[in-house]
């Protein structure tokens, strides 16, 4: 990643979530947070801003750690949010916390989940859709991309998220969001929409992988990776370039997507 930050000469980086793993932070002093950020990424090219989202193994720690203002004061890199909103120029970058989106996780009494801040949780999702509907209409972005932990669609070993499909996707192809970016699926895919210009962009294959495992689907499927790797998007007015890269950092996929083809901006 370092190698090709510098190659590329990146602005900023994203996470798609399940920042610390097994379960999180246990707290900002957790020695977890230098051990698997600080001292990891330590490249020159990746001393640049780090934008993260929270997944569910953050969930399983003490999330509200992870959107402390005290960690910046360890590192100055790290930038948690639940949701948020990121003006990159010629693009904004929707962050959207798809956990609580998932019931299964409100099912579950053999794991402890940080509901602080989430409950109730119908609420917090009527809100979190009400909010993100309003900043994507107002959005005057030449591009707009969405970023979540939890893949919408996936032929990976957890496959759709079905809560997404129904509550998010209508919101992102009203509002000509171009591409979803997400983890959680321990891979790299690239899936096109049948009936819409959005993309399905997975980068969840920053640590455990090789699962060995994929579903069928009725979708456009590009590209997939069962392996490790990351992403690159570079983005101007009218074209947008992304790359798959091993741990190598060898360029394994890339697709260029230019306006022109794609639906106009509003």
């Amino acid at each position: 990643m370092g190698k090709m930050g510098d190659k590329l000469d990146l602005d900023f980086v994203v996470s798609t979530g399940d920042n610390f793993y097994n379960s999180g932070l246990k707290g900002v002093n957790d020695p977890l947070f230098l051990q698997s950020f600080s001292n990891i990424y330590t490249a020159k090219s990746l001393r640049k801003q780090w934008y993260s989202v929270l997944g569910n193994h953050d969930y399983r720690g003490n999330a509200l750690a992870q959107l402390s203002p005290l960690l910046r004061k360890i590192d100055r890199r790290w930038f948690c949010q639940r949701s948020f909103i990121l003006n990159a120029g010629v693009a904004e970058f929707f962050f959207i916390d798809t956990t609580p989106f998932m019931r299964k996780y409100f099912n579950n009494s053999n794991r402890h989940y940080d509901w602080r801040g989430v409950l109730p949780r119908q609420k917090y999702l009527k809100t979190l859709l009400k909010d993100l509907e309003e900043e994507l209409r107002k959005s005057t972005a030449r591009w707009k991309i969405a970023v979540g932990h939890h893949a919408i669609r996936s032929i990976g070993h957890h496959g759709d998220s079905p809560e997404l499909v129904k509550h998010l996707v209508p919101v992102l192809k009203a509002n000509n969001v171009d591409m979803y970016i997400n983890g959680h699926d321990h891979c790299l895919q690239h899936i096109s929409s049948t009936d819409s210009p959005l993309l399905y962009l997975t980068s969840g294959a920053g640590s455990k992988a090789w699962r060995g495992d994929v579903k069928e689907t009725h979708f456009d499927v590009k590209f997939f990776y069962d392996g490790q790797g990351f992403m690159s998007v570079q983005m101007t007015e009218n074209d947008t370039n992304f790359a798959f890269y091993n741990v190598f950092g060898e360029k394994i996929h890339h697709w260029k997507v230019t306006k022109s083809t794609m639906h106009p901006s509003i």
